[in-house]
């Protein structure tokens, strides 16, 4: 698979989402493939990882999220589920899936009812494989809003507690996992 062609369908090469959307998704990738050679007992994929990674954040630019140049009109909680309609449509299913999977530390049907969250009551958005556990770990260590800040677990686990306590102590988990 070739990523960057799929990035360049629905990304302007001038555009300073894209520029944005590629440093993210390389600070995300270049971390998982650190971690998944650090831990070779797991036997994780490392070419759908770097894949996977390079797209988990590709429906951003239908979003509504002017501070780092999404100007659509979808709620930012739609990202996901958008980018993996876009690429279930190309026949990535399972890259799609990380894309659906990826927000926070997954999101359950019960915080979708009970915060009234934009999304499909009938979808899944809890990682569920390794590799998709561990694209959304590394997702939670950079920001698209201040992408030269790097954060460490103990800033990623607090910076989750907003969204609830179980969302940390699976990040933490995965911390021992994955570290």
């Amino acid at each position: 698979m070739d990523y960057l062609s799929i990035i360049d369908e629905y990304y302007a090469e001038d555009d300073e989402l894209r520029r944005l959307l590629l440093l993210h998704s390389r600070q995300v990738a270049d971390r998982c493939l650190l971690l998944a050679n650090r831990h070779p007992e797991l036997r994780l994929d490392k070419q759908f990882l770097e894949e996977a990674s390079m797209l988990h954040d590709i429906g951003i630019r239908w979003c509504n999220a002017p501070g780092i140049y999404c100007h659509g009109t979808e709620h930012y909680i739609r990202h996901g589920l958008i980018g993996g309609q876009l690429l279930r449509q190309k026949g990535y299913t399972r890259h799609a899936q990380v894309c659906e999977r990826h927000t926070g530390t997954g999101i359950s049907r019960q915080q979708i009812e009970r915060q009234q969250l934009p999304l499909p009551l009938d979808g899944m958005y809890e990682p569920m494989e390794l590799e998709e556990k561990l694209v959304c770990y590394a997702d939670k260590f950079f920001s698209k809003s201040h992408p030269d800040r790097v954060l460490s677990v103990a800033q990623a686990a607090q910076s989750l507690e907003k969204f609830g306590h179980e969302g940390v102590e699976k990040f933490l988990s995965w911390a021992s996992l994955f570290e």
